[in-house]
């Protein structure tokens, strides 16, 4: 079969062995493969390792339109638990479909198993222009949010975040971001923030968030390492969290499809949870599209067709 595999200077379009399905997996011919940030990291000895982490298609043997979250997606097949795929509703096409699995466990997870988002409160997402920062304003408001702002460094993006459900977009990059987050809460800040920057903004992150609010660590865009204000995390009296998928069990990740899929399947099926593809790219040019992950001028998803 052809994937994209990690060469010497990128991205290239390989032919490797078709993956063998175990017990407890099924064979899923690819259609399409979602692009992640995690997609563009190596390490050591990735070389000739396949990366992608979300993706559509059909199971083989029984032609069952799925949508699934595992490993190696960047190739004409991939094999996965079968708890890890999710079937793809009536009315959503398969490029659609490869949009939305990384998109609506994350921020389910991070919302809702996490943040305890409840009925009326104020969220904010940092990180909102990607495609799992647009399906998190999207669920927190179909899940009952009473306020939602998201932040894109982007003007563009910025004004097109109202029509994914956020009350207020903001630009971190301008000084007085936090001044106008904590005006538009009546100067109390949100009850919960996704956060998916992390790095040198975290402590006006704390300043914006309310007085025993919640923080959730969902990705660290701006760094992995930087200040902590203790003092300020104490006064303001802040949960913070953090979660990854790296460090959960078999068991765990399939706790998140279960808790997703029972909250959001009706709003999926209603159409109102989806997300705009930023560009589709064949499998052959997998690394230009990387190249545009990389220089975070999308909004969306980049997908690649296989």
């Amino acid at each position: 079969m052809k994937a994209a595999v990690f060469g010497k200077a990128g991205l290239e379009l390989r032919e490797v062995d078709r993956p063998q399905a175990k017990s407890g997996e099924v064979l899923v011919r690819v259609r399409y493969a979602g692009l992640n940030r995690r997609d563009l990291t190596r390490a050591k000895g990735d070389e000739g390792a396949i990366p992608g982490m979300d993706w559509s298609g059909e199971i083989e043997g029984s032609g069952e339109r799925v949508m699934c979250m595992g490993e190696r997606g960047y190739a004409e097949f991939a094999a996965v638990d079968r708890e890890r795929c999710l079937p793809v509703p009536a009315g959503i096409d398969l490029e659609q479909a490869a949009t939305l699995p990384l998109a609506l466990l994350t921020m389910h997870d991070a919302l809702i198993t996490n943040g305890a988002l409840k009925k009326g409160e104020s969220v904010l997402i940092l990180g909102a222009s990607s495609g799992v920062g647009l399906m998190g304003l999207q669920i927190a408001r179909h899940l009952g949010a009473g306020f939602v702002a998201g932040t894109s460094r982007r003007g563009a993006s910025r004004d097109k975040l109202k029509a994914f459900g956020a009350d207020l977009a903001l630009d971190t990059a301008s000084p007085g971001w936090v001044d106008e987050l904590l005006a538009a809460t009546g100067g109390k800040g949100v009850d919960l923030v996704i956060d998916q920057v992390s790095g040198k903004l975290f402590n006006q992150t704390q300043q914006a968030t309310a007085i025993g609010g919640r923080i959730v660590n969902v990705g660290r865009l701006g760094g992995m390492v930087a200040d902590f204000d203790f003092n300020l995390h104490a006064l303001r009296r802040l949960r913070y969290v953090g979660v990854t998928f790296r460090t959960r069990s078999a068991d765990e990740v399939r706790e998140v499809f279960r808790r997703a899929r029972a909250d959001l399947w009706p709003g999926l099926e209603a159409g109102k949870l989806r997300l705009p593809v930023d560009r589709v790219f064949p499998l052959a040019e997998a690394e230009a599209a990387q190249q545009r992950m990389r220089a975070d001028e999308h909004f969306g998803k980049i997908l690649l067709r296989v």
